[in-house]
């Protein structure tokens, strides 16, 4: 089988091949919001919807919307708002077989110009004897069903086998047949625990396109336990797969997805390899949609990631550098202006007003209204009152700190004082407010960070352990901005916030108070975690 497969595929790809629409379809603000800790609030969710429509993604996979009513409620403001816009990306949502999740899921959806209903069902021997407790016959049944109850709503039905990487292929094929024959005009063939190999990979993609008859696309969703998510999807492609799920900063469940920027810089990078498959993203956005991402999510960027990492573009060794100076194509193969890594700084000061603020954030493509203005601004202020310039980068991180407090009224820090040294124990006094409501407390720590956030911890009666805590700085220079990003778990809830300021203390009790707020927030619209995770 892969002999031949992989003969087809080079015939498929002879040179000259005419040009061929690949389909980025982003699941961020779905598999990659399962990653531990992160949880996004609605008004987060779409400033990262409305920055990959920007990004001219084909397909935003907006949620589960069976899975809580929040995870509905994003869906359907993301198909009312992004979705609604003139040449704006299609809207997916996810969905098991059970007819009450299709109809739930596309109810979140029908606002949208184009919308997906995502189906799936698990189909390896191991998720259907622990997980569905079905057997063969049940799962090309619920498979049946599910489908045509989708396409019902919409033309537009992609379908999954989940596990399809230790799915036997025999039972797969019969699976993906009988998915087609119901409707599905997408087939997504996803290596949910990240178990395929790139050859075996690319064999399988080829497989299903030499025994599936139908008229549909094929799709790529790689997971990176192995940490060969890229490049699995890339083998899918070559073989044949017209369609790739990917991430932001390759976020997801465990190790995460194949990376959209990584996926798209090497289309972009070697189109000998891949002749005529083009995609629409454009590229001078994936550093924006990678901060943006980063600081709403709480999951840094790490330095050496590929394409949009601190450190893509830069060189240590003397003979790099050297090399670099005399012609950058020397040992760099990306342009960095076409990923957006270097560009134009806009830079404000303290005496800078609201309209030049807002103007500034609108050329960004940050469109924030009402209270979110309001409150960014004010931080905006407050900032420039300590920094002498404030720089794009700086504005992204203000924006991502407030945004998450547009929805509800949440904690706010009115005061802080710490006191430590390298005499006495460090001790913290905080004030925090709360719908008009003042706490007051005082607390001791080994540092004067950790006594900073054992006060808010008193004042806010929350009962919440720290177990992530990452500090950097937003630009250079001896005032820059420092971001920190913790993480707390309480009860087996995992969440995340974000503080920035030039005093790393001020911002870490921020990030503190932004988790304690978020972990508020969760618990009182009770969302619950998912059972079935999807694709």
């Amino acid at each position: 089988m892969s002999d031949q497969n992989q003969q087809a595929s080079r015939e498929h790809y002879a040179p000259g091949a005419p040009a061929e629409h690949l389909v980025v379809f982003d699941t961020t603000l779905r598999d990659g919001e399962q990653s531990p800790g992160i949880s996004l609030d609605t008004g987060e969710k779409l400033e990262i919807a409305e920055q990959l429509a920007r990004l001219g993604v084909d397909y935003i996979e907006a949620g589960f919307p069976v899975a809580s009513q929040g995870d509905f409620e994003a869906v359907q403001a993301i198909a009312r708002s992004v979705g609604a816009q003139p040449g704006a990306p299609a809207i997916c949502g996810l969905s098991r077989t059970s007819l009450t999740d299709v109809d739930r899921c596309f109810e979140a959806l029908r606002d949208a110009a184009r919308a997906r209903i995502h189906v799936f069902i698990s189909t390896s021997p191991q998720h259907m004897e622990h997980m569905l407790k079905m057997n063969e016959a049940q799962v090309i049944a619920e498979t049946r069903s599910g489908v045509a109850r989708a396409r019902e709503h919409t033309a537009d039905v992609e379908f999954s086998p989940q596990d399809a990487t230790r799915t036997p292929l025999e039972f797969m094929i019969e699976v993906l047949t009988a998915a087609v024959e119901a409707g599905a005009t997408t087939l997504n063939i996803p290596d949910t625990v990240g178990y395929g190999i790139p050859w075996d990979f690319g064999a399988l993609i080829a497989h299903v396109r030499a025994q599936v008859p139908g008229d549909y696309v094929i799709s790529t969703h790689c997971h990176n336990d192995l940490g060969l998510a890229t490049a699995n999807t890339l083998a899918g492609i070559q073989a044949g797969a017209r369609q790739v799920e990917v991430c932001v900063n390759g976020l997801g469940e465990r190790a995460g997805n194949a990376a959209l920027e990584e996926v798209v810089m090497a289309l972009k990078i070697r189109p000998d390899q891949f002749p005529g498959v083009t995609t629409t993203v454009r590229t001078e956005e994936l550093a924006r949609a990678s901060r943006l991402v980063a600081r709403l999510s709480g999951y840094p960027v790490q330095y050496n990631k590929a394409v949009v990492g601190r450190n893509a573009f830069a060189h240590e060794s003397g003979i790099h550098q050297h090399g670099v100076l005399a012609d950058r194509a020397t040992y760099e193969i990306i342009d960095a202006t076409t990923v957006g890594q270097v560009g134009s700084q806009i830079v404000l000061g303290k005496h800078s007003g609201r309209h030049a603020f807002a103007d500034t954030l609108g050329k960004m493509g940050l469109v924030i209204q009402g209270d979110a203005l309001n409150q960014a601004f004010t931080r905006f202020k407050e900032l420039a009152d300590r920094k002498v310039e404030i720089t794009e980068a700086d504005l992204e991180a203000i924006v991502a700190e407030e945004l998450g407090r547009t929805l509800v009224e949440g904690y706010h820090l009115d005061a802080l004082e710490v006191a430590g040294g390298t005499v006495g124990v460090p001790r913290a006094r905080v004030v925090v407010s709360r719908e008009g409501v003042k706490s007051e407390a005082s607390a001791e720590g080994n540092g004067m960070i950790d006594a900073a956030c054992n006060a808010i911890r008193e004042a806010t009666g929350t009962d919440a352990t720290l177990i992530g805590f990452n500090v950097s700085s937003v630009t250079g220079g001896i005032d820059a901005l420092g971001d920190v990003v913790v993480q707390l778990e309480s009860r087996g809830l995992k969440v995340s916030g974000r503080g920035v300021s030039t005093d790393v203390v001020e911002a870490s009790a921020r990030a503190y108070l932004a988790a304690v707020d978020r972990l508020a927030r969760v618990r009182a619209r009770d969302e619950s975690r998912r059972t079935e995770v999807g694709p």
